[in-house]
């Protein structure tokens, strides 16, 4: 990417804090006087309200309320910064070495009991995370497990040698790594060491425990499984923007699908809605729902279909006890790259933004998104059916009968040749599942199935249940290829150390489902983690060869990035979103009186 590019990215973000940093809060009526927010989840009920076993979007929603990060990220840049509300770091540097980093933290809060928030409150949580008692997916941040296991991530350690300082080693220079800190959430020592002393795992047999000490706007869960989460104001937060919490409670209620949540929104019943795609230009049109206050804004993640690459009926893990690759077997189909490619040639991305998203999308290629200073649009799937099957006969996935209608078949694929000969023969054959319970999940399945089908796939497209079925087969790498998408979080960096290792290739657990790997890829993304000065201009030159890889081995059929709105009901003051969150100042909302759900 250009200097040139990388300057406009700088200056639109400024000019998107601008502003917002400039905003007059109106004044409410008191703490906790300012009404009930009120949204909708249309995800299932939160797994945990521990961070640190916590790995779905559903728990961190509530529990991101309770806990302060140790380091901060802006949300109106969303980069880590100092001295931000609802985070402990005042000030960090690094040695000359750039392996050392000082955290040194604020010493002006405290947990809502009174008792000050201290390293050693992060300290408890690193040391659990990294006690291997408890199933942590932050435990691969650290070098080293407590019992010397290899864990694959570049902290050596971290200390704290006083209330007020964090030392953290890493094993090298690393752009990345310094994020890693963030990904371990602080909680409150005193109370968590009541609760499980050293028998750590008893978390696990407790995930949905209620926090009765915490640290931000929102305190005291109430659960009912299937229903509701509540949150009371917590006036003992010290960051609140008007200094004090505004609205008196913050209650998500489960709905059955984005459908409901948006009628019931027009209806008065939610405060905030993150408008679906196809009902997006209706709020830009609709006499009857211009009235609702909204904010447009490109997504940070990405939709698309996971591609295993590897042998369904034989999982793996990507590396052995010793830390060496274990080779895969091939999925028998997409373990060919020529036949992940011919997927992408045989798929109408525009169509499907332009029918199913209403036009509401940015096609991508890569995990790289527009906001992101490495994007390369020149990347993209070029649609071509006869490309399509071009490769797969080049693959040796052959048109037997000049039947459009019937499958190719196998005639010396690239699974018959490597691990059974027998299946020659067999069925062009693919599994498509989607999460059910989302309409535009389902048509684009349906739109895959019949657009795969049309150059001799033998596509079988079926919407199966997040938690017992698709999450199962997905994570134990059993399926063949399920959509869904990743939000990047913040701070937005094209690293994918996360994604496509082979550590975190782990059957059951691992976010390299998929089983891919390329040496190339993770010669270069290590590459990257260390330029001298973490420039990003020098960066942006090694990533472009990793874009270039990940677009010809295709680990993903990554799709588009979504065209994202949110809106608010009319009335309630001192909403400031920005592109980072819609909901930073929730603690000044000031709303009307919702209607009775």
């Amino acid at each position: 990417m250009s200097q040139k590019c990388l300057s406009i990215t700088a200056l639109v973000l400024l000019l998107l804090a601008l502003p917002i940093a400039a905003q007059e809060w109106e004044e409410g009526p008191g703490p906790g006087l300012g009404g009930i927010v009120i949204q909708s989840n249309t995800g299932g009920d939160p797994a945990t309200f521990n961070p640190l076993i916590s790995s779905d979007a559903d728990s961190s929603n509530i529990w991101g309320w309770l806990y302060p990060a140790i380091i901060g990220v802006s949300p109106f840049t969303g980069l880590e910064e100092p001295n931000l509300d609802g985070a402990m770091a005042a000030s960090w540097s690094y040695d000359e070495t750039g392996t050392v980093l000082t955290v040194n933290l604020r010493q002006d809060i405290a947990w809502n009991d009174g008792t000050p928030i201290t390293s050693a409150d992060y300290m408890w949580a690193v040391e659990a995370t990294r006690s291997g008692q408890i199933d942590s997916p932050r435990a691969g941040i650290f070098q080293t497990m407590d019992d010397g296991t290899p864990a694959g991530g570049k902290i050596v350690s971290i200390e704290a040698p006083d209330d007020y300082t964090v030392v953290v080693t890493f094993s090298e220079a690393d752009c990345i790594s310094f994020s890693d800190v963030n990904d371990v959430t602080p909680v409150p020592a005193h109370i968590f060491s009541q609760l499980y002393g050293e028998d750590l795992s008893a978390m696990m047999d407790d995930p949905r425990h209620i926090p009765t000490v915490s640290f931000g706007a929102f305190k005291d869960i109430e659960f009912a499984a299937g229903e509701r989460v509540s949150l009371l104001a917590d006036q003992a937060y010290p960051d609140s923007t008007l200094g004090y919490v505004s609205p008196s409670e913050l209650v998500t209620l489960q709905v059955a699908d984005e459908n409901v949540a948006t009628e019931r929104f027009i209806g008065g019943e939610f405060s905030i809605l993150a408008v679906p795609s196809p009902r997006q230009n209706d709020f830009k049109t609709d006499p009857e729902l211009l009235e609702f206050p909204r904010f447009e804004f490109t997504g940070n993640g990405f939709t698309f279909f996971g591609m295993n690459h590897a042998n369904p009926d034989n999982p793996q893990p990507g590396i052995d006890e010793d830390g060496n690759v274990i080779p895969q077997e091939p999925h028998p189909v997409l373990g060919d790259k020529l036949v992940r490619q011919a997927i992408s040639h045989a798929v109408d991305i525009d169509a499907l933004i332009e029918g199913i998203r209403d036009g509401n999308g940015v096609k991508v290629a890569t995990h790289t998104i527009p906001t992101s200073w490495v994007f390369n649009p020149e990347l993209q799937y070029e649609y071509n059916p006869e490309l399509a099957m071009e490769k797969l006969t080049q693959a040796g996935w052959i048109d037997h009968d000049d039947d459009p209608d019937t499958p190719r078949i196998c005639e010396d694929c690239l699974f018959a040749r490597e691990v059974d000969a027998e299946y020659n023969g067999s069925e062009m054959t693919i599994d498509l599942h989607v999460p059910a319970g989302s309409d535009i999940g389902e048509q684009m399945g349906v739109f895959f199935q019949a657009e795969m089908n049309k150059v001799g796939f033998n596509a079988i497209f079926e919407a199966i249940d997040w938690g017992s079925a698709f999450i199962p087969e997905l994570v134990g790498q059993t399926f063949d290829m399920n959509m869904l998408g990743w939000s990047l979080g913040l701070p937005v960096d094209p690293d994918i150390s996360a994604f496509y290792y082979p550590e975190v290739d782990v059957p059951g657990s691992g976010f390299n489902f998929g089983s891919y790997y390329s040496a190339e890829l993770i010669e270069l993304n290590d590459q990257a983690r260390v330029v001298p000065g973490c420039a990003t201009e020098d960066r942006a030159a090694i990533y472009e060869r990793v874009q270039e890889i990940l677009f010809e081995d295709m680990p993903y059929f990554y799709m588009y990035v979504s065209e994202s709105m949110t809106a608010i009901q009319p009335g309630i003051a001192n909403w400031n979103p920005t592109p980072f969150s819609r909901t930073y100042s929730i603690d000044a909302w000031i709303s009307p009186e919702l209607a009775t759900p």
